[in-house]
């Protein structure tokens, strides 16, 4: 079904949203409220319905709530002052003023391209020194921006999972962004020996050699920091901004004075290739205690097909041991770094480490949790804000 209203056409069976002929990248949450508010044009639509709808009944802040009516507003062009498209009613929720009309698409004619996002990137490959493939996929259009590949991705499988998929709409809306798996993982060779992190930083350098981008900007999530500071202190001169998000400076046996055993290890060598069970479910919660809990088992899901166990304990392996506090000071690039103020895994002080010592840095805190900011938590707008305000800094 597409709705029609004001110069915005909201497509049920392809989850687009367009103004103006152009393609609005919208978060899930954002295009069930609304749908939820299309539907039901003319009709206040209460609190009520709309938690149960956009968040399944779930307790939810009014922060979270306001949020996403401002970013509905905000993607259909209109804001809480003016309320031409949508319309607060006090005290009993939302209604859709605009005029909706409705249509199957089927015989409408093609008057809107589909947008470049909506497409599945065709995957390409390099090889590596050892005549190892790689993995990656190109997206949107604008300045180049590189996804770290870690070793819990698949640039395929990633693309229909919609907490990832919100992400890089977001940032291929204004770049091109392009994804790899790193050896081990996803849809690269999966056999993964005894690499170093100076042969997995290596492993981009082919793969942004292929793609002929010769500088981008780098982003890295949790332990593929190592990876990706490694890169920007081997070459300096490919890298012109580095995000580092939920990152680092010493791993877990480094910054531990006893010998108590690893719990998170333990869980992935108990449970890794059960999936849905116990002990996956209790290394991801440990890492995303506020969820939302459909965003976590859709990660876990996909992290839990994209490597082995095998895999996934050698990368631990080294992780525990590695530190990065000898490489800080040859990074040059301006580098924001985003962490969690209440990360239980790898805590605050970690980032601090990693702001101290890379020159042109700074440190974005954030009041949640979890270790990676997800689609559907509080803090997922500042994140992402800040994410696209310092890629878009000259």
């Amino acid at each position: 079904m597409r709705y029609c209203f004001d110069d915005c056409i909201l497509d049920t069976m392809n989850l687009t949203l367009c103004r103006g002929g152009t393609a609005v990248p919208v978060e899930p949450q954002v295009f069930d409220l609304l749908q939820l508010l299309a539907e039901n044009s003319g009709r206040v639509v209460t609190r009520d319905e709309i938690v149960a709808v956009v968040w399944g009944g779930r307790i939810v802040s009014e922060s979270a709530i306001s949020a996403r009516i401002a970013a509905a507003r905000k993607a259909v062009g209109d804001d809480g002052k003016r309320q031409h498209v949508i319309r607060t009613v006090m005290r009993r929720g939302l209604q859709m003023v605009a005029d909706v009309t409705t249509d199957t698409g089927t015989d409408a004619p093609d008057v809107l391209e589909q947008p470049q996002t909506d497409a599945t990137p065709r995957l390409r490959y390099a090889r590596n020194g050892k005549g190892q493939s790689l993995a990656y996929a190109i997206t949107g259009e604008g300045t180049p921006v590189v996804r770290m590949g870690y070793h819990t991705t698949d640039v395929e499988a990633e693309w229909r999972v919609p907490s990832e998929r919100v992400f890089f709409n977001a940032i291929d809306a204004h770049h091109r962004l392009l994804r790899f798996d790193n050896i081990g993982s996803g849809q690269s060779d999966r056999n993964m020996t005894d690499e170093t992190y100076d042969d997995l930083a290596d492993n981009l350098r082919y793969v942004t050699d292929a793609a002929g981008f010769d500088r981008f900007a780098l982003f890295s999530e949790s332990g593929g920091a190592f990876e990706a500071v490694h890169f920007a202190a081997k070459y300096p001169e490919r890298v012109s901004k580095l995000v580092i998000v939920g990152g680092y400076c010493d791993g877990r046996l480094r910054r531990r004075d006893d010998d108590a055993p690893d719990a998170m290890r333990s869980m992935i060598a108990e449970g890794w290739s059960d999936h849905g069970g116990g002990f996956v479910s209790g290394f991801m919660l440990a890492y995303f205690p506020e969820g939302p809990l459909d965003r976590v088992r859709d990660m876990a899901r996909l992290m839990q097909g994209a490597c082995t166990e095998e895999v996934m304990l050698k990368v631990r392996d080294m992780s525990n041991t590695a530190t990065l506090s000898h490489l800080l000071g040859k990074v040059q690039c301006p580098t924001l770094i985003i962490h969690s103020r209440h990360d239980a895994v790898h805590p605050l002080s970690e980032a601090q480490k990693l702001a101290a010592g890379i020159p042109n840095s700074e440190l974005l805190v954030l009041n949640t949790a979890n270790h990676i900011p997800l689609p559907g938590n509080p803090t997922w707008d500042e994140f992402k804000t800040a994410f696209q305000t310092f890629l878009a800094e000259p």
